[in-house]
């Protein structure tokens, strides 16, 4: 299914050196967005991007994604006003995933949880996995606190 906002996929050279955004969305019509801070280059997230989140981004300049866990269009912010203004919007070489470069409104954060980033944890490697590999965490305290932000809402990752 094409989108008429994007130009028609037509050959690799094309998709690869040309000039023309022809995006390719996965068979649920989504494609990965990382997103890192402007000015550190920390990544903040890993989002996924519809044709109407990504169309949504480049026309106002400011991060949308699609919510995966509640199947709506998600301006980032627009709740805990932590609005992701873009920076740079790359796309990668064959079109299938993009890189947002965003400055952070308030308090700089972009994690529901609070945290900076949403990859606050590190994985241990040179373990066997088991149940009992503890994760570490590499910020020390949140940036903001949930409650005050969205109140008791629920949260809305699904386990």
């Amino acid at each position: 299914m094409s989108d008429s906002r994007f130009a028609k996929r037509l050959t690799v050279e094309q998709v690869e050196e040309g000039r023309d955004l022809a995006p390719k969305f996965d068979e649920h019509g989504l494609m990965p967005a990382i997103t890192t801070d402007a000015e550190t280059g920390d990544v903040l997230m890993l989002g996924y991007m519809n044709a109407e989140a990504l169309a949504k981004t480049i026309e106002t300049g400011e991060a949308h994604y699609w919510s995966r866990s509640r199947n709506v269009l998600w301006h980032k912010g627009a709740t805990s006003g932590l609005v992701q203004k873009v920076v740079d919007l790359r796309i990668d070489d064959d079109q299938d995933a993009v890189w947002l470069k965003v400055d952070v409104a308030g308090s700089g954060a972009s994690c529901h949880v609070g945290y900076m980033s949403c990859f606050y944890r590190s994985i241990p490697t040179g373990e066997v996995p088991s149940p009992g590999l503890e994760l570490k965490f590499r910020e020390g305290a949140k940036t903001f606190d949930p409650k005050d932000v969205y109140g008791d809402a629920p949260n809305p990752t699904k386990l």
